[in-house]
């Protein structure tokens, strides 16, 4: 028995529902044909450099995974380096070079981000209604946090924000993971 990751119902299709949910559903509606109206021109913009259809669908997907299992699992791996403290280990080299590829690994995901949202918008697929958009929204705002909490020096030093921002960087990357999964998904699906 097939399980379905996410039901995409119309607002029509809800009626004798909670309230709060035809409202939710109306919302999300409203929003995805606002953002896609907004996005349409850019996309109409890139759709104008004459693009392989084939790059079109698979560009946002081959080099995002590129970045999620290359930079991203050498950035988790590295910061699990330094906080367990792994003998023989230059910490201030690892240090260095955690931070930095972790923020260009959260400037690419941000670019990527926006690329497949207007890779969808040039595919003529609705928004918001696939759980790889959610999940990368979640992944990028949790790498955000993350971002933010090593940007304060971990509060000044302290242990407990130190603990937090690894655990919030491996549920991003386990979150990336499933992303990745969803793409491939609905890569085939369109």
């Amino acid at each position: 028995m097939a399980v379905k990751l996410w039901d995409v119902r119309t607002v029509e299709s809800i009626q004798g529902e909670s309230a709060v949910g035809v409202q939710l559903a109306a919302l999300l509606t409203n929003l995805s044909t606002q953002l896609t109206a907004l996005l349409k021109p850019v996309a109409t913009w890139f759709a104008g450099f004459g693009m392989p259809e084939f790059i079109v669908h698979w560009g946002h997907p081959a080099m995002m995974g590129i970045v999620v299992f290359v930079m991203g699992t050498t950035a988790a791996y590295m910061g699990w380096k330094i906080r367990t403290g792994a003998p023989g280990e230059d910490s201030a080299t690892t240090r260095k070079l955690h931070k930095k590829l972790a923020l260009w690994m959260t400037t690419f995901i941000g670019l990527g981000y926006t690329g497949g949202v207007l890779s969808l918008v040039m595919q003529d697929h609705p928004l918001l209604e696939s759980p790889h958009f959610w999940t990368g929204t979640l992944a990028l705002g949790l790498l955000g946090m993350n971002g933010a909490i090593s940007m304060s020096k971990f509060g000044g030093g302290k242990p407990a924000l130190r603990t937090t921002h690894a655990y919030i960087g491996s549920v991003a990357m386990v979150i990336l993971l499933v992303h990745a999964a969803l793409g491939v998904k609905l890569g085939l699906s369109i």
